[in-house]
C-alpha cells in the first residue's frame, strides 16, 4: 500500500518552512502537496519518496504527523479522465474521503491520489474496470 504523510500543524508563518527544512535535512523529496487551513490550524498533506522516513523525521522534530493509506490511481490527462473514475467509484458505492491529482505526462496521463474507506475494495472495484495504479515504488519515484 502507497502513503502519504499527513501533518496536523499550527497555521502561522514559519511552519510550513521549518517542515520543509526538516525534510531537507533528511533528504526526503516533496513530490506533491496539499494544505488545507483553518483560522488556526491545517492539515498539510505530503506525498514522499520516502513516506517512512518523512514520517519519522517530522514525529522526532515534534510535529503531529500521521502515515494514510492512498491509491495512486492512473488516469487519462484528457476532459473526462477524473470523470471516469469518479463514476466507477461512486456508482459501485465507494466514498472518496479526500483526493488531489496532478499531470504526469501532458495530454497523456495523469494520477489521482486518493484517500477511501475500504482501500482494498477500491482497488478491486477500479481493476475489474480496467484501471491501473502506480505501485509503491512507482509513485514514490515520481
Amino acid at each position: 500500500m502507497a502513503n502519504q504523510v499527513n501533518v496536523f500543524a499550527q497555521n502561522q508563518p514559519g511552519r510550513l518552512e521549518r517542515l520543509t527544512e526538516v525534510l531537507l535535512e533528511e533528504g526526503i523529496n516533496i513530490r506533491a502537496i496539499t494544505i488545507s487551513g483553518a483560522e488556526e490550524y491545517g492539515v498539510i498533506k505530503l506525498l514522499v519518496d520516502d513516506p517512512g522516513k518523512a514520517f519519522e523525521a517530522l514525529q522526532r522534530e515534534g510535529f503531529s504527523a500521521f502515515l494514510k493509506e492512498v491509491i495512486a490511481v492512473v488516469m487519462d490527462d484528457r476532459p473526462g479522465g477524473l470523470h471516469r473514475v469518479c463514476r466507477v467509484l461512486g456508482d459501485s458505492g465507494v466514498n472518496v474521503e479526500d483526493a488531489y491529482g496532478f499531470v504526469f505526462q501532458d495530454r497523456k496521463t495523469a494520477i489521482l491520489v486518493v484517500e477511501v474507506d475500504k482501500i482494498p475494495e477500491a482497488e478491486d472495484i477500479l481493476r475489474a474496470k480496467g484501471l491501473e495504479f502506480l505501485s509503491d515504488d512507482e509513485l514514490y519515484s515520481l
